[in-house]
């Protein structure tokens, strides 16, 4: 089968407060707004390629609208289609802002995947052109702005299942994931189109809604400059959810905080590269740092809400024994683990 899918190329994400979100995203995170559309705001980081990387919908609560996968090739956007298509899920073509002829789908558990070859790439205007060919756009004078998206974290009631049916269908590399100490229940896996640890994270969902989004990551190029962000972020008033740390899985130095619709952001850095085609998918658990390279810390019970807002853990219902409800909720709450 041919290569499928290249990178991560969009997020699209809702808001009960377009205009707020748009301004914390310039503001604090240092992103530009290049377009609004039918009240729809498209924004870039200063080293994105394309138009856009972030797109921000009018919506009653925060979400996923969708999130955007550019192919190989205009053949293997059709070979994915077809593909998506023959496991009975229908998708619609259309013609997207900057991305002309796009296929749109929902996936088994809910979420909607956009697929694309042709893009608009970005040019600046002469008074925003970087001296270095490569940039496309000059440094953001706001402090610690990502370069770049890097990946999206989804929630899902099967880690397992859903990595299995996007590994089969349309060859995302399975790279790792984390089974409770406690019990053989998978609670977070991560997956790839390239030699990244992951450009998708999926975690478990309990709840009975579908469809949800834990958060999405931009990339800065060194951990400089991601505690710069921290400190900047703090003197601002924006509150750190998480972080600076570094995950075990991975080995990305990470920082958490929310924007105003209460939806998460990721600032990371760092991290392997793996090019091993034939990759075996290692099995952590939250005892051996999967979260937390150090094993020094404990992940606030913050970070188990995924959006939009739903029901509380449903897994539980399902003869999970009481005695690891907890960790089932947050396998990373024991100091030491997260």
């Amino acid at each position: 089968m041919i290569k499928l899918l290249s990178h991560l190329s969009f997020v699209a994400v809702s808001s009960p407060d377009v205009e707020a979100s748009v301004a914390f995203y310039e503001k604090q995170v240092g992103l530009t707004v290049v377009d609004r559309i039918d009240g729809s705001v498209y924004l870039r980081c200063w080293g994105d390629y394309y138009s856009y990387s972030v797109v921000v919908v009018p919506g009653t609560e925060p979400g996923l609208v969708t999130m955007g996968w550019r192919t190989s090739s205009q053949e293997a956007l059709d070979e994915a289609a077809r593909l998506v298509q023959a496991e009975g899920i229908e998708g619609e073509w259309f013609d997207g802002p900057s991305i002309g002829r796009a296929f749109r789908f929902t996936g088994p558990w809910g979420h909607s995947m956009t697929l694309h070859w042709d893009v608009v790439r970005h040019v600046s205007a002469p008074a925003d052109a970087s001296i270095y060919p490569d940039r496309p756009a000059k440094r953001s004078s706001v402090a610690g702005a990502p370069r770049q998206l890097d990946h999206v974290t989804i929630a899902t009631s099967s880690v397992d299942d859903f990595a299995a049916w996007y590994n089969r269908v349309l060859g995302f590399r399975i790279m790792a994931k984390t089974i409770l100490d406690e019990a053989p229940i998978s609670v977070f896996s991560v997956l790839t189109t390239n030699e990244k640890s992951h450009d998708l994270g999926v975690v478990l969902d309990g709840s009975t809604r579908a469809g949800r989004i834990n958060h999405y990551a931009f990339w800065v190029d060194t951990r400089e400059e991601l505690l710069i962000a921290a400190d900047t972020l703090m003197e601002n008033g924006v509150p750190i959810e998480y972080g600076p740390n570094i995950h075990g899985i991975g080995e990305q130095t990470f920082l958490y905080y929310r924007e105003p619709s209460t939806l998460r952001i990721e600032l990371n850095t760092g991290g392997y590269r793996n090019y091993v085609p034939d990759w075996e998918p290692n099995t952590w658990k939250p005892s051996l740092g999967s979260n937390n390279f150090y094993r020094n810390g404990a992940m606030p019970m913050s970070m188990t809400e995924s959006f939009p807002p739903a029901d509380g853990p449903s897994a539980t219902e399902e003869g999970v024994p009481d005695e690891i409800k907890e960790a089932l909720f947050n396998p990373y709450a024991k100091h030491g683990q997260g």
